[in-house]
Protein backbone atom coordinates (compact mmCIF):
# COMPACT_ATOMS: atom_id res chain seq x y z
CA UNK A 1 0.00 0.00 0.00
CA UNK A 2 1.50 3.29 -1.21
CA UNK A 3 1.10 6.53 -1.19
CA UNK A 4 2.04 9.03 -4.35
CA UNK A 5 2.20 12.75 -4.36
CA UNK A 6 1.74 14.67 -7.38
CA UNK A 7 4.57 17.05 -6.19
CA UNK A 8 7.06 13.95 -6.52
CA UNK A 9 5.67 12.53 -10.06
CA UNK A 10 6.97 12.91 -13.86
CA UNK A 11 5.60 16.11 -16.45
CA UNK A 12 2.76 14.99 -18.52
CA UNK A 13 2.29 15.14 -21.72
CA UNK A 14 -1.10 17.43 -21.54
CA UNK A 15 -3.91 18.00 -24.66
CA UNK A 16 -5.40 21.58 -24.74
CA UNK A 17 -8.60 22.02 -23.98
CA UNK A 18 -10.32 24.30 -26.30
CA UNK A 19 -13.18 25.20 -23.68
CA UNK A 20 -13.75 27.24 -20.29
CA UNK A 21 -13.97 25.02 -17.58
CA UNK A 22 -17.29 26.33 -15.39
CA UNK A 23 -17.33 28.99 -13.13
CA UNK A 24 -17.01 28.82 -9.47
CA UNK A 25 -20.62 30.28 -9.75
CA UNK A 26 -21.85 27.77 -12.36
CA UNK A 27 -20.40 25.01 -10.35
CA UNK A 28 -22.13 26.21 -6.75
CA UNK A 29 -25.81 27.16 -9.23
CA UNK A 30 -25.50 23.11 -10.18
CA UNK A 31 -24.99 22.19 -6.78
CA UNK A 32 -27.64 24.27 -5.66
CA UNK A 33 -29.67 22.56 -7.87
CA UNK A 34 -29.20 18.99 -7.27
CA UNK A 35 -29.29 19.71 -3.18
CA UNK A 36 -32.40 18.00 -2.20
CA UNK A 37 -33.35 14.74 -0.24
CA UNK A 38 -32.92 12.84 -3.10
CA UNK A 39 -32.91 9.23 -2.05
CA UNK A 40 -33.93 6.11 -4.63
CA UNK A 41 -36.79 5.01 -2.09
CA UNK A 42 -37.65 7.70 0.87
CA UNK A 43 -37.42 10.85 -1.89
CA UNK A 44 -38.89 8.79 -5.03
CA UNK A 45 -40.10 11.86 -6.83
CA UNK A 46 -36.90 14.14 -6.07
CA UNK A 47 -34.62 10.97 -7.17
CA UNK A 48 -36.63 10.95 -10.54
CA UNK A 49 -37.16 14.24 -11.03
CA UNK A 50 -33.13 14.68 -10.91
CA UNK A 51 -32.58 12.00 -13.27
CA UNK A 52 -34.48 14.16 -15.68
CA UNK A 53 -33.06 17.26 -14.53
CA UNK A 54 -29.40 15.72 -15.24
CA UNK A 55 -30.82 14.24 -18.77
CA UNK A 56 -31.72 17.78 -19.80
CA UNK A 57 -28.41 19.26 -18.90
CA UNK A 58 -26.09 16.69 -21.31
CA UNK A 59 -28.63 16.85 -24.21
CA UNK A 60 -28.44 20.95 -23.73
CA UNK A 61 -24.48 19.78 -24.11
CA UNK A 62 -25.19 18.02 -27.56
CA UNK A 63 -25.25 14.39 -25.96
CA UNK A 64 -27.05 11.44 -26.68
CA UNK A 65 -28.67 10.31 -23.41
CA UNK A 66 -30.17 7.29 -22.04
CA UNK A 67 -31.49 5.72 -19.29
CA UNK A 68 -30.65 2.55 -17.98
CA UNK A 69 -31.57 0.02 -15.87
CA UNK A 70 -33.63 -0.41 -13.03
CA UNK A 71 -31.71 2.01 -11.44
CA UNK A 72 -32.67 4.44 -13.74
CA UNK A 73 -28.41 5.61 -14.48
CA UNK A 74 -28.09 8.23 -16.89
CA UNK A 75 -25.86 7.64 -19.76
CA UNK A 76 -24.71 10.70 -21.83
CA UNK A 77 -21.99 9.98 -24.57
CA UNK A 78 -21.21 11.54 -28.02
CA UNK A 79 -23.71 10.64 -31.07
CA UNK A 80 -22.34 7.42 -33.27
CA UNK A 81 -19.79 6.14 -30.39
CA UNK A 82 -18.22 2.84 -30.57
CA UNK A 83 -15.38 1.09 -29.68
CA UNK A 84 -12.33 2.42 -26.55
CA UNK A 85 -13.54 5.15 -24.18
CA UNK A 86 -12.73 6.82 -21.14
CA UNK A 87 -15.62 6.93 -18.37
CA UNK A 88 -16.44 9.34 -15.91
CA UNK A 89 -19.22 8.68 -13.60
CA UNK A 90 -20.52 9.95 -10.20
CA UNK A 91 -23.76 9.06 -8.22
CA UNK A 92 -26.60 11.47 -8.18
CA UNK A 93 -28.66 9.90 -5.27
CA UNK A 94 -28.61 11.06 -1.60
CA UNK A 95 -28.34 9.57 1.55
CA UNK A 96 -31.84 9.55 3.37
CA UNK A 97 -33.22 12.71 4.32
CA UNK A 98 -29.98 14.94 3.62
CA UNK A 99 -29.71 17.23 0.64
CA UNK A 100 -25.81 15.57 0.01
CA UNK A 101 -24.36 18.70 -1.26
CA UNK A 102 -20.56 17.22 -1.02
CA UNK A 103 -22.49 13.58 -1.31
CA UNK A 104 -22.74 13.87 -3.90
CA UNK A 105 -23.43 17.19 -5.80
CA UNK A 106 -20.14 17.90 -6.07
CA UNK A 107 -19.07 15.35 -7.78
CA UNK A 108 -22.31 15.75 -10.26
CA UNK A 109 -21.56 19.10 -10.63
CA UNK A 110 -17.90 18.11 -11.60
CA UNK A 111 -19.41 15.64 -14.16
CA UNK A 112 -21.69 18.19 -15.80
CA UNK A 113 -18.46 20.88 -15.99
CA UNK A 114 -16.54 17.95 -17.50
CA UNK A 115 -19.08 16.80 -20.03
CA UNK A 116 -19.64 20.97 -21.39
CA UNK A 117 -15.68 20.96 -21.36
CA UNK A 118 -15.75 17.73 -23.54
CA UNK A 119 -18.10 18.65 -25.97
CA UNK A 120 -15.95 21.02 -27.62
CA UNK A 121 -12.52 18.84 -27.19
CA UNK A 122 -11.87 16.59 -30.12
CA UNK A 123 -10.55 14.24 -27.52
CA UNK A 124 -14.32 14.44 -25.93
CA UNK A 125 -15.74 12.65 -28.70
CA UNK A 126 -14.22 9.19 -26.73
CA UNK A 127 -15.89 10.05 -23.20
CA UNK A 128 -19.22 8.91 -21.85
CA UNK A 129 -20.56 9.82 -18.79
CA UNK A 130 -22.71 8.47 -15.99
CA UNK A 131 -24.83 9.32 -13.42
CA UNK A 132 -25.41 6.58 -11.23
CA UNK A 133 -28.55 5.89 -9.04
CA UNK A 134 -28.46 3.87 -5.66
CA UNK A 135 -24.94 4.00 -4.75
CA UNK A 136 -26.14 4.72 -1.00
CA UNK A 137 -27.99 0.97 -1.08
CA UNK A 138 -24.99 -0.77 -1.96
CA UNK A 139 -23.58 0.47 -5.07
CA UNK A 140 -26.77 -1.36 -7.08
CA UNK A 141 -26.87 1.37 -9.48
CA UNK A 142 -23.30 0.95 -10.42
CA UNK A 143 -23.10 -2.49 -10.21
CA UNK A 144 -26.03 -3.14 -12.71
CA UNK A 145 -24.32 -0.80 -15.44
CA UNK A 146 -21.41 -2.78 -15.21
CA UNK A 147 -22.86 -5.91 -14.90
CA UNK A 148 -25.89 -5.77 -17.08
CA UNK A 149 -25.65 -2.54 -19.52
CA UNK A 150 -21.94 -2.48 -20.32
CA UNK A 151 -21.75 -5.68 -21.91
CA UNK A 152 -24.70 -4.75 -24.50
CA UNK A 153 -23.15 -1.29 -25.32
CA UNK A 154 -21.13 -0.84 -28.34
CA UNK A 155 -18.27 0.57 -26.41
CA UNK A 156 -15.46 -0.93 -24.39
CA UNK A 157 -14.34 1.00 -20.76
CA UNK A 158 -10.20 1.67 -20.82
CA UNK A 159 -10.34 3.26 -17.89
CA UNK A 160 -12.84 4.74 -15.88
CA UNK A 161 -12.74 8.42 -13.19
CA UNK A 162 -15.79 8.25 -10.48
CA UNK A 163 -15.94 10.89 -8.47
CA UNK A 164 -17.10 10.54 -5.08
CA UNK A 165 -17.31 13.85 -2.83
CA UNK A 166 -15.38 16.68 -4.57
CA UNK A 167 -16.11 20.05 -2.99
CA UNK A 168 -15.22 19.90 0.95
CA UNK A 169 -11.87 21.42 1.99
CA UNK A 170 -10.25 23.32 4.63
CA UNK A 171 -7.04 24.68 5.19
CA UNK A 172 -7.15 24.12 9.53
CA UNK A 173 -4.44 22.21 10.79
CA UNK A 174 -5.76 19.05 12.46
CA UNK A 175 -9.05 19.05 9.90
CA UNK A 176 -7.93 15.55 8.00
CA UNK A 177 -8.13 12.46 9.83
CA UNK A 178 -6.76 9.45 8.46
CA UNK A 179 -9.20 6.14 8.32
CA UNK A 180 -8.59 3.95 10.56
CA UNK A 181 -7.06 0.76 10.15
CA UNK A 182 -4.99 2.04 7.09
CA UNK A 183 -1.67 1.87 7.37
CA UNK A 184 -0.93 4.86 6.22
CA UNK A 185 -0.12 8.77 6.92
CA UNK A 186 -1.70 11.81 5.27
CA UNK A 187 -1.38 15.36 5.88
CA UNK A 188 -3.74 16.97 8.71
CA UNK A 189 -4.91 19.82 6.34
CA UNK A 190 -7.69 18.80 4.62
CA UNK A 191 -6.99 20.57 1.17
CA UNK A 192 -5.62 17.99 -1.24
CA UNK A 193 -7.40 15.32 -3.76
CA UNK A 194 -7.32 11.83 -2.86
CA UNK A 195 -7.32 9.19 -5.71
CA UNK A 196 -7.58 5.62 -5.02
CA UNK A 197 -6.24 2.78 -7.13
CA UNK A 198 -6.33 -1.12 -7.22
CA UNK A 199 -2.93 -2.54 -9.04
CA UNK A 200 -4.91 -2.81 -12.71
CA UNK A 201 -5.87 0.99 -11.72
CA UNK A 202 -2.41 2.59 -10.68
CA UNK A 203 -1.47 3.80 -13.97
CA UNK A 204 -4.19 5.72 -14.76
CA UNK A 205 -3.85 6.88 -11.69
CA UNK A 206 -0.14 7.74 -11.98
CA UNK A 207 -1.25 9.50 -14.97
CA UNK A 208 -3.56 11.60 -13.19
CA UNK A 209 -1.38 12.79 -10.96
CA UNK A 210 1.22 13.61 -13.25
CA UNK A 211 -1.42 15.75 -15.20
CA UNK A 212 -1.84 17.75 -11.69
CA UNK A 213 1.63 18.16 -11.44
CA UNK A 214 2.05 19.63 -15.30
CA UNK A 215 -1.12 21.70 -15.04
CA UNK A 216 -2.34 22.71 -11.59
CA UNK A 217 0.30 22.80 -9.27
CA UNK A 218 -1.49 24.44 -6.79
CA UNK A 219 -3.79 21.67 -6.27
CA UNK A 220 -2.18 18.83 -3.76
CA UNK A 221 -3.23 15.66 -4.97
CA UNK A 222 -2.31 12.25 -3.14
CA UNK A 223 -3.09 8.71 -4.64
CA UNK A 224 -3.67 5.82 -3.15
CA UNK A 225 -2.02 2.86 -4.40
CA UNK A 226 -3.49 -1.01 -3.03
CA UNK A 227 -1.34 -3.88 -4.24
CA UNK A 228 -1.62 -7.56 -4.19
CA UNK A 229 -5.67 -7.38 -3.99
CA UNK A 230 -5.43 -5.91 -0.48
CA UNK A 231 -8.41 -3.91 -1.24
CA UNK A 232 -10.48 -7.27 -0.58
CA UNK A 233 -9.90 -6.73 3.34
CA UNK A 234 -10.36 -3.47 3.88
CA UNK A 235 -14.24 -2.22 3.46
CA UNK A 236 -13.45 1.24 3.86
CA UNK A 237 -11.59 0.99 0.34
CA UNK A 238 -14.97 -0.38 -0.97
CA UNK A 239 -17.49 1.96 -0.74
CA UNK A 240 -18.07 3.88 -4.15
CA UNK A 241 -18.88 3.04 -7.38
CA UNK A 242 -15.46 2.28 -8.74
CA UNK A 243 -16.17 -0.96 -7.23
CA UNK A 244 -18.05 -2.41 -9.65
CA UNK A 245 -15.51 -2.16 -12.27
CA UNK A 246 -12.67 -3.01 -9.99
CA UNK A 247 -14.69 -6.61 -9.89
CA UNK A 248 -14.74 -6.83 -13.91
CA UNK A 249 -11.04 -5.74 -13.75
CA UNK A 250 -11.64 -2.71 -15.39
CA UNK A 251 -8.96 -0.03 -14.14
CA UNK A 252 -11.21 2.75 -12.14
CA UNK A 253 -9.98 5.42 -10.41
CA UNK A 254 -11.79 6.99 -7.60
CA UNK A 255 -11.26 10.49 -7.04
CA UNK A 256 -12.84 12.22 -3.20
CA UNK A 257 -12.04 14.78 -0.54
CA UNK A 258 -11.84 11.85 1.60
CA UNK A 259 -15.94 12.24 3.06
CA UNK A 260 -16.16 11.73 7.04
CA UNK A 261 -12.83 11.82 7.43
CA UNK A 262 -12.72 15.61 6.63
CA UNK A 263 -16.42 16.26 5.95
CA UNK A 264 -18.42 17.00 9.51
CA UNK A 265 -21.37 16.73 7.46
CA UNK A 266 -21.32 13.63 5.84
CA UNK A 267 -24.85 11.90 5.59
CA UNK A 268 -26.23 14.50 7.66
CA UNK A 269 -29.10 16.97 7.45
CA UNK A 270 -26.25 19.84 7.29
CA UNK A 271 -24.44 18.64 4.20
CA UNK A 272 -25.71 22.44 2.43
CA UNK A 273 -23.93 23.87 -0.52
CA UNK A 274 -23.06 26.72 1.79
CA UNK A 275 -20.66 24.19 3.61
CA UNK A 276 -18.63 23.62 0.00
CA UNK A 277 -15.43 25.30 -1.11
CA UNK A 278 -16.32 26.16 -4.56
CA UNK A 279 -12.50 27.38 -5.27
CA UNK A 280 -11.58 23.18 -4.42
CA UNK A 281 -14.55 22.06 -6.15
CA UNK A 282 -12.86 24.13 -9.58
CA UNK A 283 -9.64 23.24 -9.39
CA UNK A 284 -10.59 19.64 -9.21
CA UNK A 285 -12.49 19.94 -12.76
CA UNK A 286 -9.99 21.81 -14.22
CA UNK A 287 -7.78 18.51 -13.54
CA UNK A 288 -10.68 16.24 -14.77
CA UNK A 289 -11.07 18.19 -17.94
CA UNK A 290 -7.12 18.42 -18.55
CA UNK A 291 -6.49 14.59 -18.47
CA UNK A 292 -9.83 14.00 -20.53
CA UNK A 293 -7.68 16.13 -23.11
CA UNK A 294 -4.62 13.82 -23.16
CA UNK A 295 -3.75 13.14 -26.69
Amino acid sequence: MLIHRSTASGPASVGKASSRVASETELRGWVEALAVPRHFYFESNANRRTALWLAERFRERGYEVAFHGESRNVVAFPAGLSGPVTLVGAHYDSAPGCPGADDNASAVAALLAAAQACAAMESGRRVVFVAFNREEDGLVGSGEFVRETLPALPWQVNEAHILEMVGYARHEKGSQRVPEGLPISLPDTADFLGLLANGISARAMKDVLATARTVLPELPVLGLEVRLGLERYLPVLRRSDHVPFWAKRIPAVMWTDTAEFRNPHYHQPTDTPDTLNYEFLRRVVQLLVACLARE
